[in-house]
């Protein structure tokens, strides 16, 4: 049987994360709901849907690539969303600094998994 998303570290962590973030941002202000709020919950659920969409579709190597670069952008996008939260005092230290931890951990692991692929693959090379 083969590896499915399911499997993966980092989808796990991406998953539960993007739960977290969905729900902190029940938390803002009705009038940043639809804008910041969005915007971050939507980055969020792009990680695990699209380390998800890169093992469901399992076309190539190119394209598993291409998802996992999409799910690494989206994971440095919430990085940016979360820094700017904090900064604005819409995000309180202590949450602040466990999903900056979180995040981080995140994006290490996608460039781990990206870079395994990369490697393993002299078709995935370039």
């Amino acid at each position: 049987m083969s590896l499915s998303h399911k499997d993966l570290e980092v989808y796990k962590r991406a998953y539960k994360l993007s739960i977290e973030i969905h729900k902190l941002t029940l938390e803002l202000p009705k009038f940043l709901n639809y804008e910041l709020g969005d915007q971050i919950r939507r980055a969020s659920r792009s990680i695990p849907s699209n380390i998800a969409e890169a093992y469901g579709r399992n076309k190539s190597v190119k394209d598993t690539l291409n998802q996992l670069n999409d799910a690494l952008g989206s994971n440095d996008e919430v990085l940016f969303n979360l820094n700017f939260m904090k900064d604005v005092d819409l995000l309180d230290s202590t949450r602040h600094d466990y999903f900056i931890k979180e995040y981080t951990i995140c994006g290490k692991q996608l460039y781990a998994l990206i870079k395994s692929l990369k490697d393993k693959l002299p078709a995935a090379r370039n």
